[in-house]
């Protein structure tokens, strides 16, 4: 089969690129565009590591085809960050020791982009609800929970 030419949006830029109709859009961030903060945990949409927002809705990058991207925004972890540092949402994660081994935790903080986006103030509940479809082996989700609530209640004051 011959490569497919994609024109879209990543992290705001315009960006083109060429894939087989078979790569996943994960492998394509990675392998050809040299996106690699967002990580390969399972391959089949089970553990969050690859997440990215898609158009602003959370999806699994592993699952999308590459050539699903055309015209579509796709937002990455190194697109959460500004030009300024890190975002709100990253310094929590810091703040709080959200992570340790780091392959979960550019899953989880494209997923609480995702949510804070949609809801500035979600309760407990809504934040484990949400970031249910993100695992973690090392850190349990405690600080992951108190991160969350923390970046909310610091955008809200910024706000």
């Amino acid at each position: 089969m011959s490569k497919q030419h994609v024109s879209t949006t990543i992290n705001g830029d315009q960006v083109e690129f060429l894939c087989e109709p078979h790569q996943s859009l994960l492998e394509v961030l990675r392998d050809e565009l040299g996106l690699t903060g967002t990580k390969e945990g399972c391959a089949t949409g089970d553990c969050g590591a690859c997440s990215v927002m898609i158009d602003g809705r959370l999806v699994c990058s592993c699952l999308m085809l590459g050539v699903e991207a055309e015209g579509v925004e796709v937002t990455t972890i190194e697109g959460i960050a500004g030009a300024d540092g890190l975002h709100v949402i990253q310094q929590k994660y810091l703040e709080h020791a959200a992570l340790q081994c780091g392959i979960c935790t550019p899953g989880f903080i494209v997923a609480t982009k995702a949510l804070l986006d949609k809801n500035p103030d979600p309760d407990e509940t809504t934040i484990r609800y949400w970031l249910a479809g993100n695992l973690c082996r090392c850190t349990g989700y405690d600080k992951i929970v108190r991160a969350v609530q923390d970046a909310a209640q610091s955008l809200a004051y910024e706000a």
